[in-house]
């Protein structure tokens, strides 16, 4: 697999995103159980369901554009066709030196996201779930192994790291719309609806005081790169006690729906985002 991997990553960006919108595409055909999930989740933020009829093929560029961005060299920049929004945004938040927590949502191309951030921000520590099949998990630890940017598996020793991190006015970067295992999360609104919520992003800013980051990186037509926004900051979020958990992570998902809200054709709606947490912590 690693040297397909290879092999696609020279093909041309718009190729890659043509040949895998066809995937999201068959995916779509073939799976009823997607295709209910996607239309009840558009139907929950209230669009209807043409305005997110192109995230059906955006999910599938997404796996598509994957060999290109995971078997980048590791000296090769990937800015060279990102246009960038928010960078004073950023610099303001670094500049109040307690770090800055980037967050965002399965929306575009979140695996673009970290890294670039990492080039212009670095160094930049994020937490993952390893993947359950043992070469794609030794595949995405080798591509997410990169200069400036440094990723764990999620453990206590991770969430410490961390903090550590920011303490030390660096960046760390979640994912923060998925599902988190169960008494790792709360339930709170999402398009109006309760969903378990990770905390992780919300514990790390109120006892850091590190500014919370919205970061979009959305996928331009045709291969002609991507637009990553960062966007104005979390506020009400202190570690003063202000703000309770709750009520942080409410704020959060307020800033998720913005983003999805911006780019509708482009968001994983095929997630199960308001599913039962899983028991188990591993």
């Amino acid at each position: 697999m690693l040297y397909l991997f290879r092999f696609l990553s020279h093909w041309p960006l718009r190729v890659l995103h043509a040949v895998g919108a066809g995937l999201g595409w068959l995916v779509w055909a073939a799976s009823p159980t997607y295709r209910a999930q996607f239309r009840a989740n558009v139907a929950q933020a209230g669009f209807p369901f043409e305005t997110a009829r192109p995230a059906i093929g955006e999910a599938g560029r997404f796996v598509g554009e994957l060999p290109k961005l995971w078997m980048r060299p590791p000296d090769e920049s990937c800015l060279g066709n990102v246009q960038i929004e928010g960078r004073d945004i950023a610099s303001q938040a670094f500049n109040l030196g307690k770090g800055v927590i980037f967050f965002g949502p399965h929306c575009g191309s979140f695996e673009l996201g970290p890294q670039a951030l990492a080039e212009l921000y670095g160094p930049i520590t994020a937490i993952y779930r390893p993947a359950r099949k043992p070469w794609l998990a030794r595949l995405e630890l080798l591509a997410r192994s990169r200069p400036g940017f440094t990723v764990v598996p999620a453990s206590l020793s991770s969430i410490r790291l961390m903090l550590k991190a920011l303490k030390n006015n660096q960046a760390v970067a979640l994912l923060t719309d998925q599902v988190p295992p169960e008494g790792q999360g709360v339930w709170a609104p999402f398009f109006g609806k309760p969903a378990y919520t990770m905390t992780l992003a919300a514990r790390l800013a109120l006892q850091s005081g590190a500014t919370l980051l919205p970061v979009s990186c959305e996928r331009l037509p045709r291969g002609r790169g991507y637009f990553l926004k960062i966007w104005p900051a979390v506020e009400g979020v202190q570690p003063s006690g202000q703000a309770d958990l709750l009520d942080a992570v409410t704020r959060i998902n307020r800033a998720i729906e913005a983003i999805v809200l911006s780019q509708p054709g482009q968001y994983l709606w095929g997630y199960a985002r308001y599913k039962t947490p899983r028991e188990d912590a591993r």
